[in-house]
C-alpha cells in the first residue's frame, strides 16, 4: 500500500496499534529500491497479516521523508504501537531482512500483548481493547491474551463481557493453577455471591454483632471483594485465618492469595497484608 502525508496517520500509526508497519522510504529512480521493494512484497505475503508493507515515494512526500530524517533510500522504519521502534538503511539479504521481522514480531500474542500494554501506558484504554481482540482474532486459543481482555473488562465492570471470555479459557488455564485465572475466578465468585447476599452494611451489623460468625464475615469479604474494596475484604480474611484455618478447607488464605493478584496495582497495600497473613501463619 502507498501512502502520503494525508493518510499516513491512519495508514501507519493508527495501524501499528494493530500490528507491526514496515514504512519502505523509496523513489521510483532508485535501483535498490526495486531491488528491495519485491521482497519485502514477498515477506508481506508469507506473512499472512501478521505486519503490513507501506510505502512512501520520498519524491511526492518530501515532508515526510524530512519528518523522519531519510538521507538515502531506500530508508525503512517499523512501527509498532504508534511510534518508530527499528529502522535500517539500504538492501539487506533476505536472510536479514527475516531476522529483522523475526525481532519485529516474535509471534502475535507476544506483540498483541506488548502493544496493549504500551496503548494503556499511554492512557489509550480503547486502543488497548482493540488491540486484544484483535490478537484473539488471529490467536483465539491465547489463553495470555484472553487473560489481559479479561482484567480489563473487570476493571471495568463489564461482567456479562468478562464471563464469556471465561468460558472461551481453556481447561489447561480454568483447572490448572494458574494464578491470574484464579484472581479473577475470586472475583467472579464474590460478585455472584454478593448479588444473592443482603446489603453490606446488613452484613457489617451481623459480623458487629457476632464477631465470630466466620460465615457472616466472609459473606461480608465477597461484598468487599465485589466492590473491589480488597483492603476491607482482606482484614475480615485474615480475622478467618486466625480464627480457624479449617473454615470452609482453608479457603480465607486461599482467597487473600487470589486478592493479593487482583491488587496487584497496589503493590503497597499487598505487601502490608502479606506481611500480616505472614505473621499469622508462622
Amino acid at each position: 500500500m502507498d501512502t502520503t502525508l494525508a493518510t499516513f496517520e491512519n495508514d501507519v500509526i493508527a495501524a501499528s496499534m494493530q500490528m507491526p508497519v514496515l514504512v519502505d522510504f523509496w523513489a521510483p529512480w532508485c535501483e535498490p529500491c526495486k531491488a528491495l521493494g519485491p521482497v519485502l512484497e514477498k515477506l508481506e505475503s508469507e506473512a499472512a497479516g501478521q505486519w503490513r508493507l507501506v510505502k512512501v515515494n520520498v519524491d511526492e512526500n518530501q515532508e515526510l521523508a524530512a519528518h523522519f530524517q531519510v538521507r538515502s533510500i531506500p530508508h525503512v522504519v517499523a512501527f509498532l504501537g504508534g511510534r518508530p521502534v527499528d529502522q535500517f538503511n539500504g538492501v539487506l539479504p533476505e536472510g536479514q531482512l527475516r531476522a529483522f521481522l523475526q525481532r519485529l514480531v516474535p509471534d502475535a500474542a507476544t506483540s498483541a500483548r506488548s502493544v496493549a500494554q504500551t496503548a494503556l501506558a499511554e492512557g489509550r484504554r480503547d486502543d488497548a481493547f482493540a488491540v486484544l481482540r484483535d490478537g484473539l482474532a488471529h490467536e483465539p486459543d491465547d489463553d495470555e491474551i484472553r487473560l489481559d481482555l479479561l482484567e480489563l473488562l473487570l476493571e471495568d465492570n463489564r461482567l456479562d463481557e468478562a464471563r464469556s471470555e471465561a468460558a472461551q479459557l481453556s481447561p489447561k488455564t480454568t483447572q490448572g493453577i494458574d494464578a491470574r485465572y484464579n484472581a479473577f475466578k475470586t472475583r467472579f465468585d464474590a460478585l455472584e455471591a454478593a448479588a444473592a447476599l443482603p446489603p453490606p452494611d446488613a452484613l457489617e451489623a451481623q459480623v458487629a454483632s457476632h464477631p465470630d460468625d466466620l460465615e457472616a464475615r466472609f459473606d461480608l469479604a465477597s461484598a468487599f471483594i465485589a466492590r473491589c474494596q480488597y483492603d476491607e475484604a482482606l482484614g475480615h480474611l485474615l480475622f478467618i485465618v486466625q480464627r480457624d484455618r479449617t473454615f470452609r478447607d482453608d479457603l480465607a488464605r486461599k482467597t487473600m492469595l487470589s486478592v493479593f493478584d487482583l491488587a496487584a496495582h497496589q503493590p503497597a497495600l499487598v505487601a502490608q497484608w502479606r506481611r500480616k497473613l505472614s505473621a499469622a501463619l508462622f
